[in-house]
């Protein structure tokens, strides 16, 4: 028996169940598949941060998906009743050293500039609203709107929601095979039937190139390995979500290859990147490696170790809390550091939301949003053109060459 429906998306990531979500509540039919169960890739594996430095005087791409992402989380748990563990929690990116400083300084002043909100603080300030800091860092900066919630809760809460509305959500359902039909639209076979749809959206995160093949196309993305680790749960100890400028002043002077902002080229540690924060039932979790390691997702022990480190630099009592365990997932970069949003050049109701890196669980309920409204009206937010797909997925075999952009507004707001 084949399901028919208007809009079949593949994928059950925050990306994907956000589009379900949106799709359904604008009246469409909406099936989703997973070839999992709901989260069971990066969207349920990472630190559960949610990045955010506001609107500003003008709202780029960036400002969308981030200050967007957060007006989101926030209905799910406050209009919609879904316990997702949302906490707008604030976030400290700590300073180590005097060019770390410097840079930090000018970050602050441009965003603020623009209309952005966050803070430098001395390292005096910083500790009055997180004590355990290092008294020998030299400060932070403050993004009092960054927020955080449980990645699992509230990747499927979005899939709870879109249920609601009517969609289809069907887990263990791994697509095949997918083609266009004789007359109009796509045949998708799955692991436990076909599925007609009128329009086919790919969601399936660093999976979205192995789906794009199977329509003899080219989607310029890669898979990332991303490791964290975790303490026993402990007292609360930790109140913002954390991050250093180390990484972020390595990539402001040098973003890499493709895919760029990686902490590994070739094998090689570049640069050490941190995030984490506590989690509601007291595990402490961190992490920070970028590297492209193919489809490999064991953890790496020193890559571990390197981090904790890190961590140990800004945080000394976690040299007292041992590593109680250890997990990795993949994550999807672009070749060129832009996500990819929207239709799909040359293919009739073939669509894309992919391609949001290390920040997909921040920025995909609205990335999620942003291509429902698209593909609802037909017209995309202005703010699409630089997450537009044209001229960057193309027909297998025809030459590409991926455009590393620098775009500042971007890598400012980046943590």
């Amino acid at each position: 028996m084949t399901i028919e429906t208007d809009v079949l998306i593949i994928g059950g990531g925050i990306a994907g169940a956000s589009a379900a979500y949106h799709l359904t509540a604008l009246g469409h039919r909406v099936v989703l598949l997973e070839r999992g169960d709901v989260a069971s890739g990066a969207s349920g594996v990472n630190a559960g941060q949610i990045d955010s430095v506001g609107w500003g005087h003008a709202p780029d791409l960036q400002a969308h998906l981030t200050a967007g992402s957060v007006e989101i989380f926030e209905r799910v748990q406050l209009d919609h009743g879904e316990d997702i563990e949302f906490r707008r929690s604030g976030a400290l990116q700590a300073i180590r050293t005097g060019e770390e400083y410097e840079f930090t300084r000018d970050r602050v002043a441009a965003l603020r500039a623009r209309g952005h909100t966050v803070e430098l603080l001395t390292i005096r300030e910083a500790r009055a609203i997180e004590p355990a800091l290092s008294p020998a860092l030299l400060g932070a900066m403050f993004s009092p709107l960054r927020s955080q919630a449980d990645p699992v809760k509230a990747t499927r809460a979005f899939a709870r929601l879109a249920e609601r509305e009517g969609a289809r959500v069907l887990t263990q359902h791994e697509v095949k095979a997918l083609s266009p039909r004789s007359t109009s639209g796509y045949a998708a076979s799955t692991s436990r039937g076909e599925v007609a749809a009128g329009a086919v959206v790919i969601a399936a995160g660093a999976w979205s190139a192995s789906i794009g093949a199977m329509l003899d196309l080219d989607v310029p993305i890669v898979p990332v390995r991303g490791q964290m680790w975790a303490t026993a749960p402990a007292p609360p100890c930790l109140f913002q979500t954390m991050s250093a400028a180390e990484s972020a002043l390595a990539w402001h002077r040098d973003r890499g290859g493709a895919p760029p902002d990686l902490t590994h080229r070739d094998g090689l540690r570049v640069t050490r990147h941190l995030y984490g924060r506590q989690r509601r039932d007291g595990e402490l979790i961190f992490g920070g490696d970028r590297e492209v390691c193919g489809w490999d997702t064991t953890p790496d022990p020193s890559g571990i170790e390197t981090n904790r480190g890190h961590v140990i630099e800004l945080l000394p009592f976690l040299s007292a809390l041992p590593v109680a365990r250890t997990w990795a997932g993949l994550m999807p970069f672009s070749l060129d550091g832009r996500p990819l949003i929207g239709r799909v050049p040359g293919r009739d109701d073939l669509w894309i939301v992919s391609g949001l890196a290390s920040s997909g669980f921040g920025r995909g309920p609205a990335a999620g949003k942003l291509l429902a409204d698209y593909l609802h009206s037909g017209v995309p937010a202005p703010v699409l053109a630089d997450a537009d797909p044209i001229g960057r997925i193309r027909e297998r075999g025809a030459v590409s060459t991926p455009r590393i952009v620098d775009h500042a507004d971007e890598r400012a707001a980046r943590g």
